[in-house]
């Protein structure tokens, strides 16, 4: 028998998302936090967990000053966009490049999908983007604000073009958000009922909890609900994402330590020959040079994992901010390599 014969075609000409893992010494590819929790209070795994997330979803209605009732809880960010898709469908559109789990996704639903290339500047290219809206009435917009893996912010005017223009729901994904000057667009529900904003704790020390978290229109919530795996989210997630949250001034701490660490790393790497860091508002730092393959893999042999474009930004790599002793290790190195 010929498995694939069975496998339906839009998941046949599907690639999966490959999250290799390469042993090293300074782990700087993924955009993770390097700070992290490590305490638990116990917890009743003999109990199914609370299906509903009260308690993290009355925390985050609070911090973020809506209700409820407008949040949704999903195991990562990756489950919320998986239930956006399978809720209302395609057409999906999305900026490229960008998060790669908005076409990944898409096609696995067997739902149309596109991407509209960015400009020069990494900016959403606005007439473009109209035009794609016209033309295939997307159901669904994902706009990732601050960008991975370009690490900017888009232009707030360009976002609420395509929130006005669009007829379907438009997804403001703020993974990043944490790490930039730029305003959340989490004030700008009341005015747009078209708004969903797509969130998670993976970027700032919880990644290995996969709690994402959406805010928007109830009714929105409600028909998501409807396709939502019951007990999705974990009694550990559920338990510690509350009892981190509840330390926001350490978490605070933390994520200021990596935007000043960040800054410190771009001022670093402009002086390097050869290397052109992009200004960035997220945890890492794209950078292109014509040497990108070899200094991947000088890099990878001193023990130092960053993440290699290629294929995605041809001639970039894409560093995460970590540590101060780390990156000092990643600037020692890269330094040896150019």
């Amino acid at each position: 028998m010929d498995i694939k014969n069975l496998v339906k075609p839009n998941i046949r000409s599907l690639r999966a998302y490959h999250a290799e893992e390469i042993p090293c010494r300074v782990k700087l590819d993924a955009n993770e936090s390097p700070y992290g929790v490590k305490a638990l209070k116990t917890v009743k795994t003999n109990r199914y967990p609370d299906p509903e997330a009260k308690a993290l979803r009355r925390l985050l209605a609070k911090q973020f000053k809506t209700k409820p009732e407008n949040i949704l809880h999903g195991n990562g960010s990756d489950e919320l966009i998986q239930c956006l898709i399978t809720t209302f469908g395609g057409p999906v559109l999305f900026p490229t490049p960008t998060f790669s789990m908005y076409g990944i996704i898409s096609q696995a639903q067997g739902e149309e999908s596109a991407g509209i290339p960015l400009d020069e500047k990494f900016d959403l290219d606005t007439d473009n983007f109209l035009k794609a809206i016209k033309s295939r009435n997307p159901k669904l917009i994902f706009l990732s604000s601050p960008n991975n893996p370009t690490g900017n912010s888009f232009s707030e005017d360009r976002i609420l073009k395509i929130i006005r223009q669009s007829k379907g729901l438009v997804i403001v994904d703020e993974a990043y958000q944490a790490f930039s000057d730029r305003k959340s667009f989490v004030p700008l529900l009341k005015k747009y009922q078209n708004l969903i904003i797509l969130k998670t704790l993976s970027k700032i020390g919880l990644a290995g909890l996969r709690v994402g978290f959406m805010i928007a229109y109830k009714d929105v919530i409600d028909e998501m609900n409807k396709v939502r795996l019951p007990f999705n989210l974990n009694s550990l997630s559920q338990k510690l994402a509350v009892e981190t949250l509840k330390k926001s001034a350490l978490m605070r701490s933390e994520i200021k330590t990596i935007v000043s660490e960040r800054k410190r790393l771009f001022n670093e790497m402009k002086k390097i020959y050869g290397i052109e860091p992009y200004p960035s508002d997220a945890n890492f730092i794209l950078f292109r040079t014509e040497k990108s393959d070899k200094i991947y893999k000088e890099l990878l042999k001193r023990g130092i994992l960053i993440r290699n474009m290629k294929g995605i930004i041809e001639g970039c790599l894409r560093v995460t901010v970590g540590t101060p002793n780390e990156n000092r290790a990643f600037l020692k190195a890269i330094k040896s390599t150019v």
